[in-house]
């Protein structure tokens, strides 16, 4: 046996061959995939109970702080009232920019507005669906998150949309999420664990455009945006998130589900964990939330006019061009 230089190796002196791995049980995949499909039935079946609860009870009920924020703009007040109620329906917890795209719309009356921006919301789930492609796993993934998704579609909630956004996985997409909620800019750890340099900054830039654009349309309520951000907007719910225990401890959490994301960015399991890490991250953490999950289905598309090499070359594309 030879090494790369051409230099011979002794046998004392080479690897052991790693033993090889025994074939699993040929009931294994059977039993898992009936497991699977089990959960899926099950929560595809509480989805429906879910999708009928809030249909009867409050149905669309998101849509009417989207309306009121961009009514109050409409009238010149401002974005984020002082007193509002952080457990309210109606409150606004999100960036200037949806507010500020809808200001037309509030024109309308409610009715009218919300059927709009209900179809808007199960439009971005068609699309979602028909972008993953109905295979099994695909299938089986909305089965699981049957729950999140039919409490997201039946609220009309503008993470439906978002969860789309992240799917597609161009730097403008994830840019346009992080301006509909911020955390979703925590899924640019897949580009910066591939070393897409070029992606990262093609990102800045959308983001930089983004804000700039709020802020010469809408500069005061894009300041008191900064001012919202905080522990108290929370509110009272059932909250997933580790910030529930302590923000220590969901700051912790949040340095080490970036640092594995980071490092997982080079192998099949990059994107799902890019996207995980932009799921749970948030400080209120609702289970509907759980809806963008889905975007960690389907790995995107290289960035257009983005190198897919963009970044440091792997050990044996460096050997090759060394030995040139």
């Amino acid at each position: 046996m030879q090494d790369p230089a051409g230099a011979y190796i002794p046998a004392h002196k080479r690897a052991p061959a790693s033993p090889a791995r025994p074939d699993p049980p040929p009931w294994r995949q059977p039993v898992e995939r009936l497991g699977l499909f089990a959960i899926a039935v099950i929560g595809g079946l509480l989805g429906l109970g879910v999708l009928w609860i809030h249909l009867t009870n409050d149905p669309l009920a998101d849509a009417r702080a989207y309306y009121d924020a961009a009514r109050r703009l409409n009238e010149g007040l401002p974005l984020y009232p002082a007193q509002a109620d952080p457990n309210a329906a109606d409150f606004y917890r999100y960036p200037p920019l949806l507010a500020i795209v809808l200001r037309p719309f509030a024109l309308l009356p409610y009715h009218v507005f919300a059927l709009g921006w209900a179809s808007v919301v199960l439009a971005s789930f068609v699309v979602l669906v028909r972008r993953l492609r109905l295979r099994r796993r695909v299938l089986t993934a909305i089965g699981i998150l049957g729950i999140p998704i039919a409490w997201a579609l039946s609220i009309a909630q503008v993470h439906v949309p978002l969860t789309l956004l992240m799917l597609i996985g161009q730097p403008w997409s994830i840019a346009l999420a992080a301006n509909l909620k911020l955390v979703p800019i925590l899924a640019a750890a897949w580009w910066i664990g591939r070393r897409q340099w070029q992606a990262v900054g093609v990102l800045a830039i959308w983001m930089v455009l983004l804000g700039l654009a709020q802020y010469l349309v809408e500069p005061a309520g894009s300041i008191a945006f900064i001012g919202t951000l905080s522990a108290d907007q929370v509110g009272q719910v059932n909250n997933l998130s580790p910030f529930a225990i302590s923000p220590i401890l969901w700051f912790a959490a949040l340095g080490v589900g970036m640092l594995v994301a980071i490092g997982l960015a080079p192998t099949k399991w990059g994107w799902p964990a890019a996207v995980a890490l932009a799921t749970l991250a948030y400080p209120r953490l609702l289970l509907y939330m759980l809806t963008s999950l889905l975007a960690a289905l389907r790995e995107p598309d290289p960035p257009r006019g983005i190198a897919e090499d963009d970044g440091v070359p792997d050990a044996a594309t460096a050997y090759v061009a060394s030995a040139r």
